[in-house]
């Protein structure tokens, strides 16, 4: 009587493949985590730079600093305030207030993001 061979992989064999695919993603994750950190980076200073541009749009336009961030996007200054893309939210931007001398509450915005960014700058000092 013919016996086939058994079909599969070996124990041996699984544990080979489970250790190589570990190794590749152990060199893999972090490169991925970084990537996703430096885009987390670019799209905030591009909002940034945003939210400024139209801060200095409306004072040019108005004569005034506008009263919160919201008005720049019911004036159609911006379609709708930017997320941090840091917190993931659009309710903890900084603002900072202009000279007495100047109408209005918003003169700059910054990040309300905790921690330092990859060039080792603090978020909030954006």
């Amino acid at each position: 009587m013919l016996r086939h061979p058994a079909r599969g992989f070996t124990v041996i064999e699984l544990i080979v493949v489970l250790a190589v695919v570990a190794l590749l993603l152990s060199i893999i994750a972090p490169r991925y985590a970084q990537h996703v950190d430096r885009s987390r980076e670019t799209v905030l200073r591009q909002n940034l730079t945003a939210l400024r541009d139209a801060i200095d749009k409306f004072y040019g336009d108005r004569g005034r600093y506008p009263a919160e961030l919201d008005e720049l996007a019911r004036e159609r200054y911006l379609r709708e305030v930017p997320v941090d893309p840091v917190t993931n939210r659009r309710d903890t931007w900084q603002v900072q207030a202009p000279r007495a001398t100047e109408r209005g509450s918003v003169y700059d915005v910054h990040s309300g993001a905790a921690g330092q960014a990859s060039d080792g700058t603090l978020y909030a000092s954006w």
